[in-house]
């Protein structure tokens, strides 16, 4: 049971936090993927064949590969509020800079770009996360997050499509409006970090003295727990080589491609039975309303249970059947169908799975290894919009794609209970939950 101070403690943390970075990653996510908009006149605009658009679409995630640990490790040097206003800043620049692209490099050059400008954000507030909510708040904590993403599929993909449908403003094309119009925000909020966010509970003079002490004594014993485990990692390089960290990005990586398949291709798999762009933008939305329901009570059932495995492998399985079903549909109504399983599938792993790491990982092996989960895994999101443009040029539809993502969430289901089989010997933080229930 918890006490009246646990609660009032909780009640604060939710409220305070958590509605702020979920803005933060609403519009995160739009920058990322308002592209699948941009794309339904952008790509005949500067000649950008499917297999350009899928490689130039995913070259965002190898520039946040190669700068996600290094971010990372300099949030947890520098404080979140500073780094977190530095890479909205950039990244809003550099979206809106998009508008301008003329050709197929032009296109990569500011893909690849806008993922070193927004390296360190996700895995940044997961790490933050950390720092603030207990272990048995975590998951519902980076479930509401992570919900930001399909809350901005849902509300941002009309908006896209009605952006889409407005005539030349200031001689910019609908699709240059888009990006100019969505990277605004990002770069107000920027601002609004450096006002409103707090690095470490122990500066936060809203909560009581009481609840502070409270809070800082309860996210101590849980180190100490951590530290006193056989299994526990502190080190960034040590964190690095942990092959638990290497199988929660393999994990991560199927999960990955599944989202920025969605993000980027769902829109155009819709188009093709002859909507508008609004329309589109109103069915793209449907099934991020499903999985938004989906993501928070599936966290809740994974911290009251304390079990994150099967909350894992049942998502991505399920998220792998919708994904081969969708590569069976001919109308609108299968296809729609089809993305709201696939959607309620990858939504529904993802908290479960970033409760995990902060089981074995803490200070800057957190940073590090959160990091490292976090720029492996999201080579997915260039694997699979690749996969899909590059197999569509081939074939002539989206089926074919539509397998090779399947497949990435198939492994990590099998990749999950791998890990759960290896490390079930450990006495971790989850385990102990699992026992005292």
């Amino acid at each position: 049971m918890q006490s009246d101070l646990e609660r009032r403690v909780s009640r604060k943390l939710m409220w305070r936090i958590i509605p702020f970075v979920m803005l933060l990653y609403f519009v995160s996510f739009l920058d990322r993927v308002n592209v699948g908009f941009a794309a339904m006149s952008m790509n005949k605009a500067i000649g950008l064949s499917p297999t350009a658009f899928g490689f130039g679409g995913g070259l965002f995630f190898i520039g946040y590969f190669l700068f996600e640990v290094p971010s990372n490790l300099i949030l947890h040097r520098v404080g979140a509020r500073i780094w977190i206003a530095r890479v909205m800043i950039t990244w809003g620049i550099v979206s809106a800079a998009s508008a301008f692209v003329t050709g197929p490099t032009s296109f990569y050059a500011l893909r690849f770009l806008l993922g070193v400008a927004e390296a360190g954000f996700f895995p940044g507030i997961i790490l933050y996360l950390s720092l603030w909510f207990p272990a048995k708040q975590r998951a519902v904590a980076a479930a509401w997050f992570m919900a930001a993403a399909p809350i901005s599929t849902a509300i941002g993909s009309p908006v896209s499509g009605a952006i889409m449908q407005l005539p030349p403003i200031f001689g910019l094309a609908d699709w240059q409006t888009l990006y100019v119009l969505e990277a605004l925000p990002a770069v107000l909020l920027g601002f609004a970090v450096l006002k409103y966010l707090i690095d470490t509970p122990s500066k936060a003079s809203w909560l009581n003295a009481d609840e502070r002490d409270w809070l800082l004594a309860k996210l101590k014993a849980e180190a100490d727990t951590r530290h006193a485990n056989a299994g526990h990692t502190a080190g960034a390089l040590h964190a690095l080589r942990d092959a638990r960290v290497l199988a929660l990005a393999l994990i991560y990586f199927g999960t990955s491609a599944g989202l920025y398949t969605l993000g980027l291709w769902a829109p155009l798999m819709i188009r093709q039975f002859g909507f508008s762009a609004w329309q589109t933008g109103l069915l793209n939305g449907v099934p991020s309303v499903a999985a938004i329901v989906a993501m928070i009570v599936w966290a809740r059932h994974s911290d009251r249970t304390g079990e994150r495995t099967w909350h894992v492998v049942i998502p991505c399985v399920l998220a792998c059947v919708g994904f081969a079903f969708a590569g069976q549909t001919n109308t609108a109504l299968l296809t729609v169908l089809a993305l709201v399983v696939v959607n309620v599938g990858i939504s529904a792993a993802k908290a479960p799975l970033w409760a995990m790491p902060s089981t074995f990982l803490s200070g800057t092996g957190a940073a590090a290894g959160i990091a490292m989960i976090n720029s492996i895994g999201n080579l997915g999101g260039f694997v699979g919009p690749f996969a899909i443009g590059w197999l569509k040029n081939r074939t002539g539809g989206y089926a074919a794609g539509l397998y090779v993502v399947a497949a990435t969430l198939a492994l990590s289901a099998i990749v999950t209970l791998l890990l759960s089989r290896k490390t079930a010997p450990r006495r971790t933080v989850a385990s102990n939950v699992r026992h005292n229930h």
